[in-house]
């Protein structure tokens, strides 16, 4: 008992520890996001709307198009006069596109067209380099320079990657990759059930490989070897997709689907458009807001309200209160900086509110008489009661229930509503102490003074038993075959009454037969009396002198 209590001496500080360093970190990055989300809300740059506004002015430069070779940007250009920069580079890739399905060497040529260099490829024509195409303060003529040597190193790699030499190069590579991942993802699969522990107890110091075998850490290690499994798999997916110019493109195709499906309006609210990327984003916030809640609240119960020698209940009733209002608080406070009006959802918390009337009622009440237990106290972490025929502990106040743990172990969630609703006993209520009775029967001739003085001596020698207010022996009558007797005691644990009632029956039994004294069992006895006509019939008493017979002659046998 004593290696278990050093050990929990020494195990608990240093995980409240630890504990306390990531809920400080949660919390920074909470307040951070919470600083950076108005902007995010507000002008959200990554939406399809305002894409083209943060490209065309955000930086004083007209909006520029990619051109592009087998899923690959080359260069971006801007748009002219005649044609916007998408339609310029619409045409260019279509160009390009042609030319490399040309089976011979291609030659890109810069000419003056215009007083602009103008780029042609095998004598076609291809683009002419402007103005608002140069970057980096480079001259048009430099600009047609660089763009003209990219084309050619791109286009020859794409005229290259077309070779049934390139394809088997790259299946081979592809072959190798796949190896190489399997053999990796096998590890981690090995690590997740076997080695986990002891490898971070020898990467990690001051770590004792005992304190991971806890069911939430194993099961917090087994999430994060999942993810890394998952990310290793599609980060080789999307390389190997990337090898063929054909897998390239559906790679693409694939991505802008997706892109387009995050990044699409999908419905309006307080004059803003919300797309799934943003729920997304939103709902990262809430789970953010409600680890750092927890972890705000369990700091709060584990660093002040346990050194403050609280108890149990009052512990739980400031934990419960504070976690709730920082969730409603928060969240509140999400929604505005994320640009929700929330008098907009007054409609919404109508047709909520109809709904709880009718559909969620029982939840409605249950919460509601969670909140006046909560506040009331008549019910507290601890209490020992009795309600529907249940006895057990109070281990936990919900919003809806409390978990009732009996004196078998059995966890019973009793609704809220049942324990203002109906009749509870609470032998913890203001104090634990209670008294309970045990009754005594002797046989008729003991000596009464004698059987007082045997129950007082043992419930006076139990260590259980209080000795104020002191125990108390009561005749309470002659019954039909005992003297009657009640010991009533008095003890401060009422979850330890089972136990101590069979103790004590135990000690008086012993004592009852050390001096003498008989317990007795119900009796009854019959009188007769007058002569009662009894007889048999002829037929059976026949029957009864053949059994007799038959019994004797096969004794004698």
């Amino acid at each position: 008992m004593s290696d278990k209590n050093q050990f929990s001496r020494n195990f608990y500080p240093r995980q409240t520890f630890n504990f306390s360093r990531i809920g400080k970190v949660l919390v920074i990055l909470l307040c951070f996001l919470l600083l950076v989300a108005p902007l995010a809300a507000q002008n959200n740059p990554l939406s399809p709307e305002n894409m083209g506004k943060f490209a065309s002015y955000s930086t004083g430069t007209p909006a520029k198009a990619a051109v592009v070779i087998d899923a690959q940007e080359i260069f971006q250009i801007s748009g002219t006069e005649q044609l916007t920069a998408e339609k310029r580079a619409q045409i260019i890739n279509s160009e390009l596109q042609l030319a490399i399905q040309l089976p011979h060497s291609l030659e890109i040529e810069i000419k003056q067209v215009n007083d602009l260099p103008t780029i042609y490829i095998n004598n076609r024509y291809l683009m002419t380099v402007t103005s608002d195409d140069v970057t980096r303060n480079n001259s048009v003529q430099q600009q047609a320079n660089i763009w003209t040597d990219r084309l050619q190193a791109t286009i020859k790699q794409a005229q290259r990657a077309r070779t049934s030499r390139y394809i088997w190069e790259k299946a081979i590579l592809a072959l190798i990759v796949l190896v190489v991942v399997f053999a990796i993802d096998k590890m981690l699969s090995l690590l997740k059930h076997y080695a986990l522990p002891k490898a971070i107890a020898k990467l990690v110091p001051g770590i004792n490989s005992t304190r991971l075998k806890s069911p939430h850490l194993r099961l917090f290690f087994q999430t994060q070897l999942t993810l890394a499994r998952g990310v290793l798999w599609l980060a080789t997916f999307y390389w190997l997709s990337g090898l063929l110019p054909q897998s390239r493109h559906w790679r693409n195709q694939i991505f802008g689907l997706l892109k387009s499906s995050f990044f699409t309006p999908l419905f309006t609210l307080s004059d803003r458009s919300y797309s799934l990327i943003d729920l997304v984003i939103l709902g990262g916030f809430f789970w953010l807001l409600v680890v750092a809640t927890q972890t705000i609240t369990t700091l709060l119960r584990t660093r002040i309200l346990q050194q403050m020698r609280m108890s149990r209940g009052s512990q739980e009733v400031i934990f419960i209160i504070v976690r709730y209002g920082l969730i409603s608080l928060g969240t509140i406070i999400l929604l505005q900086v994320w640009g929700v009006n929330l008098s907009s959802l007054t409609i919404l918390g109508s047709a909520v509110g109809v709904g709880i009337g009718f559909g969620f009622q029982d939840i409605a009440k249950n919460f509601a008489s969670g909140v006046v237990l909560l506040f009331e106290r008549s019910v507290q972490i601890g209490d020992f009661i009795e309600v529907n025929g249940h006895r057990g502990t109070v281990e936990r106040i919900q919003a809806r229930s409390i978990i009732l743990k009996t004196l078998d172990s059995v966890s019973i969630v009793v609704p809220n509503s049942y324990l203002l609703a109906g009749e509870v006993i609470n032998w913890s209520h203001d104090s634990p102490i209670s008294r309970f009775a045990l009754p005594v029967g002797v046989a008729y001739g003991s000596n009464p003074e004698i059987v007082k003085e045997v129950l007082l001596g043992v419930a006076k020698g139990y260590p259980e038993i209080l000795t104020y207010p002191v125990p108390q022996v009561f005749f309470i009558g002659f019954g039909d075959s005992s003297l009657d007797f009640e010991l009533r005691v008095w003890m401060s644990d009422p979850s330890r009454q089972p136990i101590v009632k069979s103790e004590l029956y135990f000690q008086i039994e012993k004592v009852l037969r050390d001096r003498h004294i008989e317990i007795p069992f119900p009796q009854r006895d019959l009188h007769l009396q007058g002569n009662l006509p009894l007889g048999i019939s002829p037929e059976l008493e026949t029957a009864l002198l053949q059994w007799l017979k038959d019994s004797d002659n096969h004794i004698s046998n």
